[in-house]
C-alpha cells in the first residue's frame, strides 16, 4: 500500500499552473519608392547629397504652393499592392495627418487614411530555424505561413534629424535637420497581427524587401533608410482572444535588429506580467538601442484621433480603371516565392538552394541564364552559391552582374567537367582567371595543357611508378592500413598536376594496391 501525505496533496493541488504567453506582432513597413523625383514636386531623390540641396517650395511647405502627384508613384504603389495580393481600390484619396515635429516642414504629412490605394492582401513566408535555413515538412518541402496585409497606402517622407555635438552628461548638445528626404515617395505596408516570434517578423520583413526589389520599385536599402520597419507588439496568455497592451518599437536598421528587439520586448512584457507589474506596460513608442540590446521609452503612442485626419484639399481623388490595373499587372515579374516553388518542383533543387538563389533577383537571373545553355541546375547552383558567392563577398560592393565570368562561360566550364575534359580540381584552378578576366574555359584548358587524363593505360603506368617508389607503404596497406590509399591518391594527383580522372584513378589504384 502507498501512503499519500495529505499536506503534499493539498500543496500540489494549490500550486498554480505556469501561464504560457504568446506574442501578437504586426509590422508597419515604410518603403521609399525609387522614383527620380519626389511624390508631389520635382526635386531629386538621389541619396547622399549635401544636406538641404534637394528641396523646393512644395516639399518645404511654402505658402501658396500646390502639390501635384507623381504618376510613377501611383504605378509603383499599385504594382506593389498587386504583388502583395491586395485588392486595388478603384477610388482612393489623400489625407492630411497633423503632427508637429522639426523634420516636418508643413506641420502635417500628406498620407492616406480611410481610403488607401490597396487593402486585404497577404504574403507567404518560409519559416526558418536558428541558422536561417527553411523548416521542412515530412515531405521535405519548406514550411510556409500566410501573413495578412491589412493595407498599403502612399505618403510623403519626412526630413531627417541629425543629432550633433557632445556633452558628457546630456549627450548630444543640438540637432540639425536635413530636408532632402522630405517629400520622398513612400508606401506604407501594414501587416495583420499574424506574426508570433521575432524570427517570423524578420522573415516577413525580408520577404517584403525581396518583393519590392524584384519589382524594381525600391532598392530596399535599410542602411540608407529606404526600408524602415516599425513593430507593434503585445503579449497575452495562450488561448485568450483579447490583445494585450500594444507597444511600438522604432529605430531598427537590420533584420537582425528586428528579431532581437522583438525577442527582448517579449521577455520584458512577460516578466512584468509575471511579477504582477503588468500596469507598467503602457501604449507607447519605444526605441531599440543596438549598443545595449534593449528597448527604452520614447513617447506615449498617439491614436489616430490625435492626428486629426481630414481629406487633403489640394489633391483630387485617385481613380484606377480596371484596364490600367490589368496593364500594370501584366508587367509584374515572377516573384521570389513563385521562383522558389518552381526551382524545387521543376529543377529539383532543395528548399535551401532555392531560397539562396532567389534572394537577389540578379543572382536568380544569372543562374537561369546559365542553365538555359543546358548546364545541370544543381551543378550551376553549387558554383553560384559556393566559389562565385565567395568571390563576391571578398570583393565588397561587387554584384554578380559585374562579373567578367558571364553565365554562358560558367556553363562552358561545367560542361568541361561533365564530359570528362577536366576534373573539378582543374576547374577550381582556372576559375580565378575566369572570375578576373572572363573568357573561354575551353580555350584556357587547351592553352595550358590541362586536359584531363582519362587513358587507363597512362594512369596505370603512373600508379606503377608510385608503388615502386613506395614499397613500404604498399606493404602497410596490404597489412591492413587502408587509409594509405589516400596517400597514393594525393601522390597521383601531384604527379599528374591534378589532371587524372578521379573516379577512374581510384578504381585502378584500389585494384593495384590489393594486388
Amino acid at each position: 500500500m502507498i501512503e499519500i501525505n495529505a499536506v503534499d496533496t493539498l500543496m500540489t493541488a494549490a500550486a498554480p499552473a505556469k501561464t504560457e504567453f504568446e506574442a501578437v506582432i504586426g509590422l508597419e513597413t515604410h518603403c521609399q519608392l525609387s522614383t527620380n523625383t519626389k511624390i508631389f514636386s520635382t526635386s531629386s531623390t538621389t541619396f547622399g547629397a549635401t544636406p538641404n540641396t534637394h528641396i523646393d517650395p512644395v516639399c518645404m511647405g511654402m505658402p501658396g504652393t500646390l502639390p501635384v502627384l507623381n504618376e510613377k508613384v501611383l504605378e509603383y504603389a499599385v504594382k506593389t499592392g498587386l504583388a502583395l495580393n491586395c485588392q486595388i481600390a478603384p477610388y482612393s484619396k489623400f489625407d492630411r495627418k497633423q503632427y508637429f515635429y522639426p523634420d516636418l516642414p508643413k506641420n502635417y504629412q500628406i498620407s492616406q487614411f480611410d481610403l488607401p490605394i490597396a487593402e486585404h492582401g497577404h504574403v507567404n513566408i518560409e519559416l526558418t530555424d536558428k541558422k536561417g535555413e527553411p523548416l521542412l515538412d515530412e515531405k521535405g518541402k519548406a514550411v510556409t505561413k500566410r501573413i495578412g496585409v491589412t493595407r498599403l497606402h502612399m505618403e510623403e517622407d519626412a526630413g531627417k534629424l541629425v543629432h550633433a555635438g557632445s556633452d558628457r552628461l546630456a549627450g548630444s548638445t543640438h540637432s540639425l535637420v536635413d530636408y532632402n528626404r522630405a517629400g520622398v515617395a513612400l508606401v506604407e505596408i501594414v501587416s495583420e497581427p499574424d506574426l508570433r516570434t521575432g524570427r517570423e517578423a524578420a522573415e516577413y520583413a525580408q520577404e517584403i524587401r525581396r518583393i519590392v526589389r524584384y519589382l524594381g520599385v525600391s532598392d530596399g536599402n535599410m542602411q540608407e533608410g529606404s526600408l524602415r520597419c516599425d513593430v507593434n507588439i503585445s503579449v497575452r496568455p495562450k488561448g485568450r482572444e483579447k490583445f494585450g497592451t500594444k507597444v511600438e518599437i522604432k529605430n531598427m536598421n537590420s533584420f537582425s535588429a528586428i528579431q532581437k528587439a522583438i525577442d527582448y520586448e517579449i521577455e520584458r512584457q512577460v516578466a512584468a506580467i509575471e511579477r504582477g507589474d503588468g500596469d507598467t506596460i503602457v501604449q507607447e513608442t519605444r526605441l531599440w538601442d543596438e549598443s545595449t540590446q534593449r528597448t527604452s521609452s520614447m513617447r506615449k503612442k498617439e491614436g489616430s484621433s490625435d492626428y486629426r485626419y481630414f481629406p487633403e484639399p489640394d489633391l483630387g481623388p485617385i481613380e484606377v480603371s480596371a484596364e490600367q490595373k490589368e496593364a500594370w499587372k501584366a508587367t509584374l515579374p515572377e516573384l521570389p516565392a513563385q521562383k522558389r516553388l518552381r526551382y524545387e518542383a521543376e529543377l529539383g533543387l532543395s528548399p535551401y538552394d532555392a531560397r539562396v538563389l532567389t534572394d537577389e533577383k540578379a543572382v536568380a537571373e544569372y543562374f537561369e541564364a546559365a542553365i538555359a545553355t543546358g548546364a545541370t541546375a544543381k551543378l550551376v547552383a553549387n558554383w553560384v552559391m559556393g566559389d562565385i558567392a565567395a568571390h563576391l563577398n571578398a570583393n565588397t560592393g561587387m554584384v554578380i552582374t559585374e562579373l567578367p565570368l558571364k553565365p554562358e562561360m560558367l556553363a562552358e566550364l561545367i560542361q568541361l567537367i561533365d564530359d570528362g575534359t577536366i576534373s573539378g580540381k582543374i576547374a577550381k584552378e582556372i576559375l580565378p582567371e575566369l572570375l578576373e578576366k572572363g573568357g573561354s574555359a575551353k580555350a584556357i584548358v587547351e592553352s595550358k595543357g590541362l586536359t584531363q587524363i582519362s587513358d587507363p593505360a597512362a594512369i596505370e603506368a603512373m600508379i606503377d611508378e608510385l608503388m615502386e617508389a613506395n614499397p613500404d607503404k604498399v606493404e602497410q596497406f596490404r597489412a591492413g592500413k587502408k587509409k594509405l590509399q589516400g596517400f597514393f591518391v594525393g601522390q597521383l594527383m601531384k604527379k599528374s598536376g591534378g589532371r587524372v580522372d578521379p573516379k577512374l584513378s581510384n578504381q585502378i589504384l584500389a585494384k593495384k594496391l590489393k594486388g
